[in-house]
């Protein structure tokens, strides 16, 4: 955590402000966004939601393992976004920004390799879509999720309408079981920004 301190010896704690995913996709074919509020220090909620794992999430860990085969039960939320088949687009103090692009109606893992932000931005190959999934923490202790999606093409079209169900009745369990874990573990457990 970033602190200045200022002449009169008072800490500054420079405020987080919300990524700019316009900038990444900005007319989304499908947007979801979901919220937590939590008691606990916003520092502490971000410690506590980069620790939370697959295995802390029932529904939610095992519909993501069957989308992405392969992906083991203990990694953790932030190692699943940091590492491939998703690119890191952003990281700063208390933002995890990520994208993938690819086939995401198959069971095959057709995603593509991204080599650097810029290719995401600009990734436009027809019969394809790319996602884009946002986690930050505000200054109000709230943990905000976005996910954000495009499609390329009449193939990525149908593709995503084929998908489409499967979110909607699934992504609740985004903030019922993902952020609230989150919010669960910063409030019961010790100060995890202190180790």
């Amino acid at each position: 955590m970033a602190e200045h301190g200022g002449n009169d010896g008072v800490r500054y704690k420079p405020p987080v402000l919300t990524p700019d995913l316009d900038y990444w996709i900005p007319k989304p074919a499908l947007r979801i966004i979901h919220a937590r509020e939590s008691d606990a220090e916003p520092d502490s909620l971000w410690a506590a939601a980069r620790a939370v794992r697959l295995a802390d999430t029932r529904l939610l860990g095992r519909l993501i393992r069957w989308r992405i085969p392969g992906i083991g039960v203990t990694i953790t939320f932030d190692q699943l976004f940091s590492s491939p088949p998703f690119l890191v687009l952003e990281r700063r103090q208390r933002v995890l920004v990520s994208g993938l692009v690819g086939r995401i109606w198959t069971l095959r893992r057709d995603y593509p390799a991204l080599t650097d932000p810029r290719e995401f931005r600009s990734w436009s190959a027809r019969g394809t879509a790319r996602v884009l999934i946002a986690t930050f923490v505000d200054d109000a202790a709230t943990i905000i999720s976005e996910a954000r999606v495009d499609a390329f093409g009449m193939q990525g079209r149908l593709g995503l309408a084929a998908v489409r169900p499967l979110v909607s009745t699934s992504h609740h369990l985004i903030a019922a079981e993902g952020l609230e874990a989150a919010v669960r573990q910063a409030t019961s457990a010790p100060d995890l920004t202190r180790s």
